[in-house]
């Protein structure tokens, strides 16, 4: 279909709007943006005590630093899951269900989610509380948003700090994570504002200092993502030496029967249940390392956090404090270093494969890619890049 020449004027008019509106939203003098972000900020409500802490907002270069440097996304899932699912946390984590059981019953009651499952989030996030970080949250959100890398997640994040600050209810110098998160569970502010919950019944919710609260909210959050009351999130399984690899990753959801068909099992060769659930094969180190069916319920944890090792590591640990015992790690083939991987990543985007950025990270762009050169080699396609794929990447 052709354009007009009107309709072309119009578009590219509409256009070069979006890039100056784009541009006025972050990057430049300091002073003038905040004053950008008072005007938007005063148009939803916030009020003059919102503004006087905005006032003495600073740009931090620790959060730049540390949003351009997330080194730990390039371990392998043992070497992460080893490292985070420790004795203390294990310890701890069974500890507190019990200490905080009539709230943990509460929040599966009304929201629908295990308690080990939020109680894995609260081990991961903070150690249950005691380390809920050291970075200016105003200063954070401010540098994020005055950012051009991401501007549009978290200038609302910045105009929600503000609303929270201006109804009083965290101070304006309060502290939390580097990216502006809060509190025992980590909730970024909007998640606060809106699905804050008052678990200890005081009047009003801290999500710092209250247990109870941090609990609740973070169930409300999880419901709110689509949580599937009394269903599974994530099982650890056994696979055969042979199998379709190709229908394996988090997306390619099958019939558990179709797995149990292929040979997969539970721990000491248990059957799986031959039903119609849909389920995923995920590999994090390949064919021969760990297994895991996962289910739609996984699907919410990625809603948390993005990294496919945080959020295996976090249900897992939500398993093991059900009950479970510990992941078979098998014995999986040798990986890539991160610059061994950012080679790898560099040929793959050569071959026009769009793997995102070229950081050493095994990302869901860089699983996929290395999945369809499996395939063309005539490698197990189970998205794990090992050394023998890079030498026959040409």
């Amino acid at each position: 279909m052709r354009t007009t020449a009107t309709a072309l004027c119009a578009l590219l008019a509409l256009m070069a709007a979006g890039t100056a509106n784009a541009q006025q939203q972050c990057g430049g003098d300091l002073a003038s943006w905040i004053a950008g972000v008072e005007a938007e900020a005063s148009a939803q409500g916030v009020g003059q005590t919102g503004f006087s802490a905005l006032e003495h907002a600073k740009l931090d270069q620790r959060v730049i630093n540390r949003d351009r440097g997330q080194a730990v996304f390039t371990q392998t899932f043992a070497e992460f899951a080893g490292r985070m699912i420790n004795s203390y946390r294990l310890q701890h984590g069974a500890a507190n269900l019990k200490k905080y059981a009539g709230t943990f019953a509460r929040a599966e009651r009304e929201f629908g989610v295990p308690g080990p499952v939020i109680a894995s989030f609260w081990a991961l996030e903070t150690d249950f509380g005691a380390v809920q970080g050291d970075f200016r949250t105003l200063d954070a959100l401010t540098t994020l948003a005055h950012d051009c890398r991401r501007p549009e997640i978290f200038r609302p994040q910045l105009i929600a700090l503000l609303k929270l600050i201006d109804q009083g209810t965290v101070p304006a110098d309060v502290q939390g994570a580097w990216a502006g998160e809060i509190g025992q569970m980590q909730m970024l502010p909007t998640d606060y504002l809106e699905k804050g919950v008052d678990g200890d019944e005081d009047g009003r919710v801290d999500l710092r200092g209250s247990a109870p609260d941090a609990i609740l909210t973070a169930a409300n959050k999880l419901a709110s993502l689509g949580w599937q009351a009394g269903q599974p999130w994530m099982e650890d399984v056994v696979v055969p030496d042979k199998l379709p690899w190709e229908q394996t990753g988090r997306v390619q959801k099958r019939p558990r029967s179709q797995w149990a068909g292929w040979g997969v099992t539970y721990r000491e060769g248990k059957p799986l249940p031959a039903d119609a659930m849909p389920a995923a094969l995920v590999l994090p180190m390949g064919h021969k390392g760990p297994a895991f069916l996962v289910y739609d319920n996984y699907d919410i944890y990625l809603e948390w956090n993005k990294s496919l090792v945080y959020t295996l590591t976090a249900a897992h640990l939500a398993a093991r404090l059900a009950g479970a015992p510990a992941f078979d790690p098998r014995n999986p083939e040798p990986g890539l270093a991160p610059e061994a991987m950012k080679l790898l990543q560099q040929k793959l985007a050569d071959r026009g494969y769009d793997v995102g950025n070229i950081d050493g990270v095994l990302g869901a762009g860089t699983r996929d890619a290395v999945r369809q050169e499996q395939l063309r080699l005539g490698f197990p396609a189970d998205g794990w890049p090992t050394p023998a794929l890079l030498t026959n990447l040409q």
